[in-house]
């Protein structure tokens, strides 16, 4: 079996009898999922911005929070400011966090953001190195990363995909950000948004687009000649620039 483990998460441990409803009041999706395998969601400010994202994993009595490192402590500390008088315990743990492509291993999870990204397993796995180019298969699904893509307190899930990746539920009810969430989905059209386009040459992540001389949005991970960009979609045209870079309109 090839796998390979992903250095820079961490486990949060969710436990005690209102573990689910706690989750259920704070995060973009239906914790309830949790019986069908992996949960996608995110937790976002009161005024609808992102400040982290996470798989949700089923875990008997506990439900484990698979988080990207830089987003642990923050994250710990938001939930505890929340937890008030509910019965629940949080406790980070040292567990591994494993994924892989092709035939997964008994108790692996479907990544649900996409079925190109595989699978994830969690604990001790007996794998040798998978190499994969997992940004590539990102770039190729359209799947933004925190850092990269996804900006702390500034990016707004549903121009970064979140409903396309199945990582928000507009019927479960209200969560923190929920509001301003559900009024871009029912009472808006999206001008600006994360898009995979065609890219000949290379720029760095983060590198502006340009377009007759104006802004046009941001460029950032490449793979393949492809690259993920937020791009203004009233000024998305034919040649583009970013750097050196030339960037050209989403493929239809």
């Amino acid at each position: 079996m090839q796998a390979d483990r992903i250095a820079d998460r961490r486990i949060i441990a969710v436990s005690g009898a209102d573990r689910e409803e706690f989750l259920q009041g704070l995060v973009t999706n239906d914790v309830k999922r949790l019986s069908q395998g992996l949960v996608y969601a995110a937790l976002l400010t009161p005024q609808g911005k992102y400040l982290a994202d996470f798989m949700l994993v089923p875990a008997g009595d506990e439900i484990l929070i698979d988080v990207q490192e830089n987003l642990a402590d923050g994250l710990m500390k938001r939930l505890t400011l929340y937890k008030l008088r509910s019965k629940v315990v949080l406790e980070d743990r040292d567990t591994p966090v494993w994924r892989g492509l092709g035939d997964a291993p008994d108790g692996a999870f479907a990544d649900p953001r996409d079925a190109s990204l595989g699978w994830r397993f969690y604990g001790a796995l007996d794998a040798d190195p998978l190499d994969a180019d997992w940004d590539a298969l990102r770039v190729a699904a359209c799947v933004p990363e925190s850092g990269i893509e996804l900006i702390p307190d500034d990016s707004y899930i549903l121009e970064t995909g979140f409903e396309r990746l199945s990582g928000v539920d507009f019927r479960k009810g209200c969560y923190v950000g929920q509001e301003v969430t559900a009024r871009m989905k029912h009472k808006t059209e999206l001008r600006k948004g994360l898009v995979r386009v065609p890219v000949e040459g290379a720029a760095p992540a983060g590198t502006a687009i340009e377009v007759d001389g104006k802004p046009a949005g941001t460029l950032f991970t490449q793979a393949g000649g492809h690259g993920l960009a937020y791009l203004r979609f009233d000024r998305a045209k034919p040649g583009m620039t970013a750097g050196g870079a030339t960037v050209q309109p989403p493929e239809q």
